[in-house]
Protein backbone atom coordinates (compact mmCIF):
# COMPACT_ATOMS: atom_id res chain seq x y z
CA UNK A 1 0.00 0.00 0.00
CA UNK A 2 1.43 3.15 -1.19
CA UNK A 3 1.79 6.02 2.33
CA UNK A 4 2.64 9.46 2.12
CA UNK A 5 4.43 9.03 5.13
CA UNK A 6 6.95 6.05 5.07
CA UNK A 7 9.55 6.30 7.55
CA UNK A 8 10.27 7.84 11.11
CA UNK A 9 11.64 10.91 9.44
CA UNK A 10 8.89 12.22 7.71
CA UNK A 11 6.62 11.11 10.72
CA UNK A 12 8.39 13.25 12.73
CA UNK A 13 9.06 16.57 10.08
CA UNK A 14 5.23 15.87 9.59
CA UNK A 15 4.08 16.08 13.32
CA UNK A 16 6.28 19.34 13.94
CA UNK A 17 4.83 21.09 10.44
CA UNK A 18 1.31 20.03 11.55
CA UNK A 19 1.25 20.11 15.46
CA UNK A 20 -2.21 22.19 15.45
CA UNK A 21 -3.81 19.87 12.75
CA UNK A 22 -2.50 16.70 14.34
CA UNK A 23 -3.68 17.77 18.38
CA UNK A 24 -6.78 19.01 16.62
CA UNK A 25 -7.69 15.55 15.20
CA UNK A 26 -6.79 14.20 18.11
CA UNK A 27 -9.23 16.61 20.29
CA UNK A 28 -12.16 15.64 17.82
CA UNK A 29 -11.94 11.75 18.13
CA UNK A 30 -11.83 11.76 22.01
CA UNK A 31 -14.07 14.74 22.67
CA UNK A 32 -17.07 12.24 23.30
CA UNK A 33 -14.77 9.77 25.39
CA UNK A 34 -14.58 9.00 29.39
CA UNK A 35 -10.70 9.98 29.11
CA UNK A 36 -8.65 9.03 31.91
CA UNK A 37 -8.40 12.08 34.63
CA UNK A 38 -4.58 11.67 34.58
CA UNK A 39 -2.80 8.14 32.94
CA UNK A 40 0.88 7.78 31.82
CA UNK A 41 2.11 6.21 28.66
CA UNK A 42 5.43 4.25 28.05
CA UNK A 43 6.94 4.49 24.29
CA UNK A 44 9.99 3.23 22.98
CA UNK A 45 11.67 4.62 20.39
CA UNK A 46 13.75 2.37 17.30
CA UNK A 47 15.56 2.77 14.63
CA UNK A 48 12.48 2.28 12.45
CA UNK A 49 9.36 3.20 14.57
CA UNK A 50 7.77 5.09 17.71
CA UNK A 51 5.50 2.43 19.72
CA UNK A 52 3.70 3.02 22.88
CA UNK A 53 4.26 -0.21 25.21
CA UNK A 54 3.02 0.46 28.20
CA UNK A 55 -0.14 2.28 29.69
CA UNK A 56 -1.20 3.13 33.18
CA UNK A 57 -4.73 4.21 34.17
CA UNK A 58 -3.12 5.42 37.91
CA UNK A 59 0.22 6.47 37.54
CA UNK A 60 2.63 6.33 39.98
CA UNK A 61 5.68 8.88 39.23
CA UNK A 62 4.81 12.67 39.81
CA UNK A 63 8.13 12.86 41.86
CA UNK A 64 9.90 12.44 38.46
CA UNK A 65 8.14 15.13 36.72
CA UNK A 66 9.67 18.31 36.33
CA UNK A 67 8.36 21.30 37.84
CA UNK A 68 7.49 23.69 35.03
CA UNK A 69 5.55 20.57 33.83
CA UNK A 70 4.09 19.99 37.19
CA UNK A 71 2.70 23.33 36.77
CA UNK A 72 0.97 22.76 33.27
CA UNK A 73 -0.51 19.60 35.09
CA UNK A 74 -1.66 21.90 37.95
CA UNK A 75 -3.55 23.78 35.35
CA UNK A 76 -4.91 21.07 33.63
CA UNK A 77 -6.17 19.17 36.73
CA UNK A 78 -8.38 22.72 37.43
CA UNK A 79 -9.83 22.54 34.23
CA UNK A 80 -10.75 18.77 34.43
CA UNK A 81 -12.23 18.70 37.79
CA UNK A 82 -13.73 21.68 36.94
CA UNK A 83 -15.47 20.25 33.82
CA UNK A 84 -16.25 17.06 35.61
CA UNK A 85 -18.23 18.92 38.61
CA UNK A 86 -18.15 22.76 38.52
CA UNK A 87 -17.94 23.99 41.89
CA UNK A 88 -15.81 20.87 42.85
CA UNK A 89 -13.31 22.07 46.01
CA UNK A 90 -12.48 18.85 48.45
CA UNK A 91 -10.01 16.48 46.03
CA UNK A 92 -9.39 13.35 48.36
CA UNK A 93 -6.37 11.07 46.36
CA UNK A 94 -6.79 7.77 47.17
CA UNK A 95 -3.49 5.74 47.41
CA UNK A 96 -1.48 2.30 47.21
CA UNK A 97 -0.83 0.79 50.66
CA UNK A 98 2.90 1.09 50.19
CA UNK A 99 3.60 3.00 53.43
CA UNK A 100 7.05 1.41 53.53
CA UNK A 101 7.79 2.37 49.68
CA UNK A 102 9.31 5.85 50.48
CA UNK A 103 9.56 6.60 46.74
CA UNK A 104 5.80 5.95 46.14
CA UNK A 105 5.56 8.64 49.13
CA UNK A 106 7.58 11.20 47.28
CA UNK A 107 5.17 10.85 44.40
CA UNK A 108 1.84 10.77 46.78
CA UNK A 109 3.19 14.51 47.88
CA UNK A 110 4.42 15.92 44.56
CA UNK A 111 0.94 14.83 43.27
CA UNK A 112 -1.14 16.53 46.24
CA UNK A 113 1.41 19.62 45.65
CA UNK A 114 0.33 19.51 41.93
CA UNK A 115 -3.45 19.60 42.50
CA UNK A 116 -3.44 21.49 45.58
CA UNK A 117 -1.61 24.10 43.05
CA UNK A 118 -4.94 23.50 41.02
CA UNK A 119 -6.88 25.55 43.38
CA UNK A 120 -8.22 22.44 45.66
CA UNK A 121 -8.58 21.33 49.41
CA UNK A 122 -6.71 17.97 48.91
CA UNK A 123 -5.94 15.30 51.31
CA UNK A 124 -4.73 11.44 51.14
CA UNK A 125 -7.27 9.06 51.62
CA UNK A 126 -6.92 5.77 52.40
CA UNK A 127 -9.54 3.20 51.93
CA UNK A 128 -7.83 0.04 53.10
CA UNK A 129 -9.25 -1.38 56.71
CA UNK A 130 -6.17 -3.28 57.23
CA UNK A 131 -4.00 -0.57 56.86
CA UNK A 132 -5.44 1.82 58.94
CA UNK A 133 -7.04 -0.64 61.64
CA UNK A 134 -8.29 1.78 64.25
CA UNK A 135 -5.77 4.64 63.14
CA UNK A 136 -7.64 8.06 61.92
CA UNK A 137 -4.43 9.22 60.67
CA UNK A 138 -0.73 7.76 59.75
CA UNK A 139 2.05 10.06 59.58
CA UNK A 140 4.82 9.65 56.77
CA UNK A 141 8.14 10.48 55.86
CA UNK A 142 9.14 10.08 51.82
CA UNK A 143 12.32 9.52 50.66
CA UNK A 144 13.04 12.96 50.06
CA UNK A 145 12.13 14.07 53.44
CA UNK A 146 8.47 15.32 53.00
CA UNK A 147 5.94 14.29 55.64
CA UNK A 148 1.78 13.48 54.68
CA UNK A 149 -0.35 12.82 56.62
CA UNK A 150 -2.54 9.22 55.51
CA UNK A 151 -6.15 9.97 56.82
CA UNK A 152 -8.88 7.16 57.04
CA UNK A 153 -11.32 7.24 54.88
CA UNK A 154 -14.51 6.36 55.87
CA UNK A 155 -18.39 6.14 53.48
CA UNK A 156 -20.72 8.18 55.48
CA UNK A 157 -24.68 8.99 53.71
CA UNK A 158 -22.82 7.46 50.59
CA UNK A 159 -20.02 9.98 50.52
CA UNK A 160 -16.57 9.38 50.83
CA UNK A 161 -15.78 11.11 54.10
CA UNK A 162 -12.04 11.56 55.98
CA UNK A 163 -10.65 14.25 59.23
CA UNK A 164 -14.30 15.75 59.48
CA UNK A 165 -14.01 16.65 55.35
CA UNK A 166 -16.84 15.53 52.87
CA UNK A 167 -14.79 15.49 49.27
CA UNK A 168 -16.42 16.21 46.21
CA UNK A 169 -13.86 13.97 44.01
CA UNK A 170 -11.96 11.41 44.91
CA UNK A 171 -8.88 10.21 42.82
CA UNK A 172 -8.13 6.96 42.76
CA UNK A 173 -4.04 6.59 42.69
CA UNK A 174 -5.05 2.62 43.01
CA UNK A 175 -4.62 0.34 40.64
CA UNK A 176 -7.00 -2.51 41.83
CA UNK A 177 -4.90 -5.56 41.88
CA UNK A 178 -6.42 -6.00 45.09
CA UNK A 179 -9.80 -4.53 44.88
CA UNK A 180 -10.16 -2.01 47.72
CA UNK A 181 -13.44 -3.18 49.64
CA UNK A 182 -15.95 -0.46 48.61
CA UNK A 183 -19.36 -0.68 47.32
CA UNK A 184 -18.16 1.86 44.78
CA UNK A 185 -21.88 1.61 42.93
CA UNK A 186 -23.89 3.48 46.07
CA UNK A 187 -21.23 6.36 46.25
CA UNK A 188 -22.40 9.96 45.72
CA UNK A 189 -18.58 10.88 45.44
CA UNK A 190 -17.15 11.15 41.91
CA UNK A 191 -14.31 8.79 41.61
CA UNK A 192 -12.08 8.79 38.75
CA UNK A 193 -10.63 7.33 37.01
CA UNK A 194 -13.97 4.48 37.51
CA UNK A 195 -12.88 2.26 39.92
CA UNK A 196 -14.28 -0.06 37.88
CA UNK A 197 -11.35 -0.72 35.29
CA UNK A 198 -8.41 -1.67 37.90
CA UNK A 199 -6.56 -4.43 36.95
CA UNK A 200 -8.57 -6.94 38.78
CA UNK A 201 -10.63 -6.38 35.22
CA UNK A 202 -8.17 -4.64 32.89
CA UNK A 203 -6.24 -6.49 30.32
CA UNK A 204 -3.19 -5.84 28.38
CA UNK A 205 -4.93 -7.46 25.70
CA UNK A 206 -7.84 -5.56 25.17
CA UNK A 207 -5.50 -1.79 25.68
CA UNK A 208 -3.78 -2.44 23.06
CA UNK A 209 -6.88 -4.08 20.94
CA UNK A 210 -8.29 -0.82 20.99
CA UNK A 211 -4.78 1.34 20.68
CA UNK A 212 -4.62 -0.57 17.44
CA UNK A 213 -7.46 0.89 15.94
CA UNK A 214 -7.05 4.31 17.24
CA UNK A 215 -3.85 4.21 15.67
CA UNK A 216 -4.61 2.88 12.10
CA UNK A 217 -7.81 5.29 11.87
CA UNK A 218 -5.05 8.09 12.86
CA UNK A 219 -2.30 6.57 10.49
CA UNK A 220 -5.25 6.35 7.42
CA UNK A 221 -6.40 9.51 8.57
CA UNK A 222 -3.11 11.44 7.80
CA UNK A 223 -1.30 8.87 5.19
CA UNK A 224 0.75 7.61 8.02
CA UNK A 225 2.06 3.65 7.46
CA UNK A 226 0.57 2.67 10.69
CA UNK A 227 3.48 0.36 11.35
CA UNK A 228 5.38 3.58 12.32
CA UNK A 229 3.66 3.72 15.46
CA UNK A 230 2.67 0.58 17.00
CA UNK A 231 4.47 -2.46 17.78
CA UNK A 232 3.23 -5.78 16.77
CA UNK A 233 1.38 -8.00 18.95
CA UNK A 234 -0.82 -11.28 19.32
CA UNK A 235 -2.92 -12.37 21.82
CA UNK A 236 -2.70 -16.11 23.88
CA UNK A 237 -5.67 -17.08 26.40
CA UNK A 238 -5.89 -19.99 28.40
CA UNK A 239 -2.37 -20.26 30.37
CA UNK A 240 -1.35 -21.62 33.13
CA UNK A 241 2.44 -21.40 34.16
CA UNK A 242 2.80 -23.14 37.03
CA UNK A 243 1.68 -26.71 34.60
CA UNK A 244 2.86 -25.53 31.39
CA UNK A 245 -0.73 -25.66 29.83
CA UNK A 246 -1.05 -23.22 27.03
CA UNK A 247 2.90 -22.76 26.46
CA UNK A 248 3.24 -24.50 23.08
CA UNK A 249 0.51 -22.14 22.18
CA UNK A 250 2.54 -18.73 23.35
CA UNK A 251 5.52 -20.37 21.53
CA UNK A 252 3.45 -20.98 18.20
CA UNK A 253 2.47 -17.13 18.54
CA UNK A 254 6.30 -16.17 19.34
CA UNK A 255 7.22 -17.28 16.13
CA UNK A 256 4.58 -16.46 13.93
CA UNK A 257 5.22 -12.75 15.21
CA UNK A 258 9.09 -12.92 14.10
CA UNK A 259 7.70 -14.21 10.73
CA UNK A 260 6.84 -10.53 9.26
CA UNK A 261 9.66 -8.88 11.45
CA UNK A 262 13.59 -8.80 11.12
CA UNK A 263 14.98 -11.84 12.28
CA UNK A 264 17.03 -10.03 15.07
CA UNK A 265 13.96 -8.74 17.20
CA UNK A 266 13.22 -9.93 20.40
CA UNK A 267 9.60 -10.78 21.70
CA UNK A 268 7.90 -9.66 24.56
CA UNK A 269 5.82 -12.02 25.81
CA UNK A 270 3.74 -10.02 28.96
CA UNK A 271 1.13 -10.80 31.36
CA UNK A 272 -2.02 -9.47 30.20
CA UNK A 273 -3.00 -8.38 34.07
CA UNK A 274 0.68 -7.79 34.98
CA UNK A 275 1.76 -3.92 36.52
CA UNK A 276 4.93 -2.93 38.22
CA UNK A 277 6.79 -4.25 35.50
CA UNK A 278 5.61 -7.84 36.41
CA UNK A 279 5.03 -10.63 34.22
CA UNK A 280 7.43 -10.09 31.40
CA UNK A 281 9.59 -11.99 29.74
CA UNK A 282 11.82 -11.62 26.82
CA UNK A 283 12.25 -14.05 24.45
CA UNK A 284 14.33 -14.55 20.86
CA UNK A 285 12.06 -17.53 19.73
CA UNK A 286 8.92 -19.89 20.61
CA UNK A 287 11.30 -22.63 21.83
CA UNK A 288 13.02 -20.46 24.66
CA UNK A 289 9.00 -20.53 25.84
CA UNK A 290 9.19 -24.43 25.78
CA UNK A 291 12.74 -24.72 27.87
CA UNK A 292 11.08 -22.14 30.25
CA UNK A 293 12.42 -23.05 33.82
CA UNK A 294 10.28 -23.54 36.82
CA UNK A 295 11.93 -20.16 38.66
CA UNK A 296 11.30 -18.19 34.86
CA UNK A 297 7.17 -19.86 34.97
CA UNK A 298 7.04 -18.67 38.47
CA UNK A 299 7.70 -15.10 37.32
CA UNK A 300 5.40 -15.59 34.87
CA UNK A 301 2.46 -17.28 37.13
CA UNK A 302 1.44 -14.68 39.36
CA UNK A 303 1.99 -10.68 40.12
CA UNK A 304 1.36 -8.38 42.44
CA UNK A 305 -1.44 -8.79 45.06
CA UNK A 306 -1.05 -12.54 43.82
CA UNK A 307 -3.12 -12.05 40.26
CA UNK A 308 -2.65 -15.43 38.86
CA UNK A 309 -1.65 -14.77 35.34
CA UNK A 310 -3.98 -16.71 32.75
CA UNK A 311 -3.15 -14.62 29.84
CA UNK A 312 -0.65 -12.79 27.88
CA UNK A 313 0.23 -10.46 25.43
CA UNK A 314 3.07 -11.39 23.10
CA UNK A 315 4.34 -8.29 21.50
CA UNK A 316 6.83 -7.00 19.38
CA UNK A 317 10.05 -6.35 21.04
CA UNK A 318 11.15 -2.28 20.17
CA UNK A 319 14.59 -2.21 20.39
CA UNK A 320 15.35 1.66 21.93
CA UNK A 321 17.98 3.68 20.41
CA UNK A 322 17.24 6.54 23.50
CA UNK A 323 20.62 6.76 25.42
CA UNK A 324 20.87 8.30 28.62
CA UNK A 325 24.68 8.75 29.92
CA UNK A 326 25.03 5.84 27.90
CA UNK A 327 22.52 3.86 29.03
CA UNK A 328 19.27 2.09 27.00
CA UNK A 329 16.12 4.13 28.05
CA UNK A 330 12.51 4.87 27.03
CA UNK A 331 10.22 7.83 27.37
CA UNK A 332 6.89 7.73 30.18
CA UNK A 333 4.72 10.35 29.04
CA UNK A 334 2.41 11.97 31.77
CA UNK A 335 -1.48 13.24 30.43
CA UNK A 336 -4.10 15.25 32.55
CA UNK A 337 -7.28 15.71 31.23
CA UNK A 338 -5.73 13.84 28.01
CA UNK A 339 -3.05 16.54 27.50
CA UNK A 340 0.34 15.10 27.68
CA UNK A 341 2.24 17.33 29.98
CA UNK A 342 5.02 15.96 31.35
CA UNK A 343 7.55 13.29 31.56
CA UNK A 344 10.48 11.35 32.21
CA UNK A 345 13.52 8.73 31.01
CA UNK A 346 13.90 5.38 32.14
CA UNK A 347 17.18 4.29 32.18
CA UNK A 348 18.53 1.17 33.01
CA UNK A 349 22.52 0.35 33.51
CA UNK A 350 21.52 -3.61 33.99
CA UNK A 351 19.39 -3.90 31.26
CA UNK A 352 20.33 -3.51 27.01
CA UNK A 353 18.40 -1.69 24.59
CA UNK A 354 16.16 -4.78 23.77
CA UNK A 355 15.20 -6.10 27.75
CA UNK A 356 12.80 -4.75 29.64
CA UNK A 357 13.63 -1.63 31.41
CA UNK A 358 11.36 -1.47 33.96
CA UNK A 359 13.36 -3.88 36.15
CA UNK A 360 15.86 -3.58 39.79
CA UNK A 361 18.25 -0.99 38.42
CA UNK A 362 16.70 1.59 36.97
CA UNK A 363 17.05 5.42 37.23
CA UNK A 364 15.01 8.35 36.11
CA UNK A 365 16.00 11.64 33.92
CA UNK A 366 13.35 14.26 33.88
CA UNK A 367 12.15 15.10 30.43
CA UNK A 368 10.79 18.76 30.84
CA UNK A 369 8.12 19.28 27.98
CA UNK A 370 7.64 22.86 29.11
CA UNK A 371 11.29 23.71 27.71
CA UNK A 372 10.87 22.07 24.79
CA UNK A 373 7.22 23.10 23.48
CA UNK A 374 7.09 26.75 23.54
CA UNK A 375 4.70 28.69 21.48
CA UNK A 376 3.33 25.43 19.57
CA UNK A 377 7.31 25.35 17.95
CA UNK A 378 8.22 21.27 19.13
CA UNK A 379 11.76 18.95 18.98
CA UNK A 380 10.32 16.38 16.44
CA UNK A 381 11.07 13.48 18.90
CA UNK A 382 8.87 14.86 21.98
CA UNK A 383 5.92 15.98 19.60
CA UNK A 384 5.72 12.50 18.12
CA UNK A 385 5.75 11.01 21.38
CA UNK A 386 2.92 13.43 22.43
CA UNK A 387 0.99 12.44 20.18
CA UNK A 388 1.26 8.87 20.81
CA UNK A 389 0.38 9.42 24.44
CA UNK A 390 -2.71 10.82 23.44
CA UNK A 391 -3.87 8.14 20.98
CA UNK A 392 -2.80 5.56 23.75
CA UNK A 393 -5.28 7.35 26.32
CA UNK A 394 -7.84 7.23 23.90
CA UNK A 395 -7.34 3.85 24.06
CA UNK A 396 -7.61 3.73 27.67
CA UNK A 397 -10.99 5.25 27.34
CA UNK A 398 -12.48 2.99 25.06
CA UNK A 399 -11.83 0.90 28.04
CA UNK A 400 -13.20 2.79 30.56
CA UNK A 401 -16.64 2.98 27.77
CA UNK A 402 -16.54 -0.83 28.18
CA UNK A 403 -17.01 -1.49 31.54
CA UNK A 404 -19.43 2.05 32.28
Amino acid sequence: MNYKINDKDQLADFVLNNWIVVNDYICSISKDLPIPIYSSVDIRESKYKYAPVDHNMYPAGFNNVCKLDLKKCSEQFHTAFTRLLPGAKKIAIIPESHTKNLFYLDHLYHLKTTVENGGFEVAIVSLDENLMGEQEVMHLTSQSGFNLSLYKGKIQNNQLVANGIVFDIGLLNHDQSNPLNVEWSSLKTMIMPTPKIGWFKRQKIEHFSFYQKVANDFANHFGINPDLIQARFKAVEGIDFETKEGLEEIAKAVDNLKEGLAPETQIFVKASQGTYGMGISVVGSGQEIINMNRKVRNKMDVGKNNIKFTSVLVQEGVETIVKYDDMPAEITIYLVGGKALGGFMRANPLRSTTENLNAKGMIYQKLCLSDICKENEHKCKEAVYSVLARLATIAAAYEIKNVL
